[in-house]
């Protein structure tokens, strides 16, 4: 071998595997907590040695312990300043281990910005801030002799190919460029995995290829839809397994020499470069470089096709008119009802059938409000559609659901034919039954609406075909009982920019409120529809635990001043559904849209605020 661009060509070679494992599994990492690529300064040796382990292992090619080293993931730890330091380290101690052991060639990594795909217009990091960082990175380690550049864990593909381009223009060293899936042969925006690689291959990377997320079975079934290249070799590293987790750490079980098993079958799929990643040791590399059985690469293959257009079921036409469209234009009244703490619905579906009976545009069910066990609100919305033949509006929690678990419940909700969701974090879990109760979190709530709006396009969130498109329409919330309302029309954008239909707000008990939020919006020219939350208050009690308790819900002091004097008078309800009406009135001033939230279950409360929402709206807006 003479050179790492014909050796690439002309061989299939051995990479290394993951340094974070070792590092890990060996508690060397408390020098610098998270930061991996700052052990290259406090704990050199050991970089050098493991280094060491994988070239004597049987890797051909190794790479540099860089893969953060940049000035955005080094700023997460105060790092920033150490760029320069930590870069010339990492290759430093690369090229000391290959001069001990007497061969190998240096690939200097550079790992994505963006841990998934962000489409353009949601992106935290600009791709101009993507690109100087990588440029920084870039220049060091060229300045410092590496083989070749390894660009490696991009999610989103315009963000590697714009770096790819960056270094292609810079150097003519190789260069490998590897996307990570979480499904196989798909990326997670959608485009094809043999598409996207020759893209790659097409704008000048030697060799392109998959890493991270999938196991070497999954990796197989990724390559077996990509054909040879005629302009790119190909490569593949897999995760050890697929990740379990035990006392908070994350696992990775797979014995080592199950690689050996698939050293050949990866070849047979035409790569030219075979390592590992998260949760790979030198144990696992040395099985790859013993079963494999050649180092020639092959020069045809089988290539198992991917579809070249999915054809999508058409979702089913909307019977009526929809909330986002109706609220446009005429007075639009939802009613929330909380789903039953007990078995007993009898209440439950008195109130829905009352409601609609009284002209409700809609009935919207929470999910688990006040972190407190409800029944399905899934299970109650499809009994309401086969009882009374509505749709429902649905609540959904990103406290409750995992992906897994978001993934299926709006798949169900399409095949119900419920269309209108509302996508919102939850309360936090201590102020419920179970306070000790853990929150999942895997998404924020705008995450939550981008993920049901791209069931409209038939992906799910890793961009794998559904086979139907989803006709959903996504309500987000928002709360206008904050100090600073008027600097609040960023957080409202970014919802839309999410791609949010509609907005539902906390209660409000304050007329001015109101003005201010409508002042606001026409201010900034947002003319995405509002629902203005109101909940009757019952009692001083019930307002002064609104007030002190709720998240999100703040009342004035002569709001509960009143309720105060009305428990004293024994007239607490009027007092309550007075203060509403207020709002109502207020709300019908400036807006379409009244999201009425109905107290313990009493829907005959809700009642009188709906048919006076109602009667009192004017007949156009």
């Amino acid at each position: 071998m003479t050179n790492l661009r014909d050796s690439l060509k002309n061989n299939v070679l051995i990479a290394d595997g993951a340094i974070g494992t070792l590092l890990k599994q060996h508690d060397h990492t408390h020098g610098h907590g998270p930061s991996i690529d700052a052990l290259n300064l406090s704990q050199p040796d050991q970089i050098r040695d493991y280094h060491l382990a994988y070239l004597r292992a049987g890797a051909d090619v190794i790479q540099t312990n860089t893969y953060g080293a940049n000035t955005l993931k080094l700023a997460r730890y105060g790092l920033e300043k150490d760029i320069v330091a930590i870069n010339q380290a990492g290759v430093r101690l690369a090229k000391e281990a290959i001069k001990i052991h007497g061969r190998g060639f240096l690939l200097g990594n550079i790992g994505g910005i963006n841990a998934e795909y962000v489409p353009v217009h949601l992106r935290s990091t600009s791709l101009d801030d993507i690109q100087k960082v990588f440029r920084e990175q870039l220049y060091l380690l060229l300045l410092e002799g590496v083989d070749g550049l390894l660009l490696e864990t991009y999610y989103d593909l315009e963000e590697l190919k714009t770096v790819l381009k960056i270094a292609r223009e810079v150097t003519d060293i190789p260069i490998i460029a590897n996307v990570s899936i979480h499904e196989v042969g798909i990326l997670q925006d959608g485009t094809r995995l043999d598409i996207a690689l020759q893209e790659l291959a097409d704008l000048g990377a030697d060799v392109v290829g998959v890493n991270c997320q999938l196991g070497p079975y999954h990796m197989i079934k990724a390559l077996e839809g990509v054909p040879l290249l005629t302009n790119a070799s190909l490569a593949v590293y897999p995760n050890a397994s697929l990740p379990t987790v035990e006392d908070g750490e994350i696992i990775y079980q797979t014995e080592p020499s199950y690689f050996k098993k698939y050293a050949e079958r990866f070849r047979l799929q035409g790569a030219h470069l075979i390592g590992g990643c998260c949760g790979t040791t030198p144990a696992h590399i040395a099985n790859l470089r013993k079963g494999l059985e050649s180092t020639t690469p092959v020069d045809t293959k089988a290539v198992i096709p991917l579809p070249d257009e999915v054809v999508f079921t058409k979702p089913k036409k909307f019977r009526g008119k929809r909330l986002v469209d109706k609220v446009l234009t005429e007075t639009t009244v939802l009613v929330e009802l909380d789903p039953p703490r007990t078995l007993n619905t009898e209440t439950f579906f008195k109130g829905v059938q009352a409601l609609y009976n009284q002209g409700t545009d809609a009935v919207t069910i929470s999910d688990n409000s006040l972190a407190s066990p409800r029944i399905s609100n899934l299970a109650l919305a499809a009994l309401i559609k086969e009882r009374y033949n509505h749709s429902p509006l649905i609540h959904i929690t990103t406290r409750d659901h995992n992906l897994v678990g978001l993934h299926a419940h709006v798949m169900g909700l399409h095949k119900l034919g419920i269309h209108d969701l509302l996508a919102i974090t939850g309360d936090p879990t201590k102020v419920g039954d179970f306070p000790g109760a853990s929150s999942v979190f895997d998404l924020r709530s705008v995450e939550l609406v981008q993920l049901i709006k791209r069931y409209n396009d038939g992906l799910s969130y890793s961009g794998k075909s559904l086979g139907e498109k989803g006709n959903f329409n996504v309500a987000a919330a928002f709360n206008p009982n904050i100090k600073k309302l008027q600097q609040a029309y960023k957080i409202i954008q970014r919802k839309i920019d999410y791609g949010a239909d509609y907005f539902i707000t906390q209660p409000v008990y304050d007329v001015e409120t109101v003005h201010q939020l409508a002042d606001m919006l026409n201010e900034h020219n947002i003319t995405t529809p509002f629902f203005i939350g109101v909940m009757p208050l019952l009692s001083s009690r019930n307002a002064e635990f609104l007030h002190n308790e709720v998240p999100g819900i703040r009342l004035s002091d002569e709001v509960r001043d009143r309720m105060k004097q009305a428990d004293l008078d024994n007239c607490s309800l009027e007092v309550g559904l007075e203060i509403s009406k207020e709002i109502i009135d207020a709300i019908l001033e400036r807006f379409n849209g009244i999201y009425i939230i109905t107290p313990f279950q009493r829907y005959e409360v809700s009642l009188e605020l709906l048919h006076y929402a109602k009667k009192t709206a004017p007949i156009l807006k």
